[in-house]
Parts: structure tokens; sequence; C-alpha cells
């Protein structure tokens, strides 16, 4: 009950401060979220940590087929293959390419 009234107080302190701040604040906020995100270096980390990420995948992936083999179920390497096809080079949601 401690930790419910806890969280109760903590979300009705923050109305309280997100009310005073004013939309002025939430406008200013957002536009440094957006300056941020569209920072090159950021951009490019991104990308690098995605390009990381698909590689680690690959890689785990072909690791764990050499040990399971053909005791994969044809609907999980179906599904498999077909998202590594679709991923083929194009740019994704978040404007990084899938190489």
């Amino acid at each position: 009950m401690r930790y419910k009234l806890t969280f109760v107080a903590g979300l009705a302190i923050g109305f309280v401060l997100g009310t005073r701040a004013g939309r002025e604040r939430y406008e200013q906020l957002k536009k440094s979220a957006r300056q941020i995100s569209q920072n090159p270096a950021v951009r490019n980390a991104a990308e690098s940590a995605a390009h990381n990420g698909r590689e680690a995948a690959g890689k785990a992936f072909h690791a764990v087929s050499d040990k399971v083999g053909d005791r994969v179920p044809d609907s999980v390497a179906d599904r498999v293959r077909s998202l590594r096809e679709r991923g083929g080079g194009a740019e994704d949601d978040w404007g990084t390419t899938n190489t």
C-alpha cells in the first residue's frame, strides 16, 4: 500500500509541476529532442548501432542454426528467411539503411 501511495503522490506532483511549466516548456523540450535526433553524429551513432546489431544477430543465427540443424520447424525457418530478405538494404522507418 505504501508503494501505491508513493506512486500516486509522484503522479500528482508531476501533474502539478507539468501544468505549471505549460505548453511553452513542452514545445521547447520537443524542439530540443528533434534537434538532437537530427544531429549527424547522433544519426551516425544510431546507424552504426543498428548495423552492429544486425551483424550480431546474423552471427547468432548462424551459430544457432549450426547447432540446431534441421530440428527447426519449417514455419520458423520460413519466417527468419522472410525477415532477412525484407531488410535488403532499404531505408527503415528511422531513416537508417539496413546494410
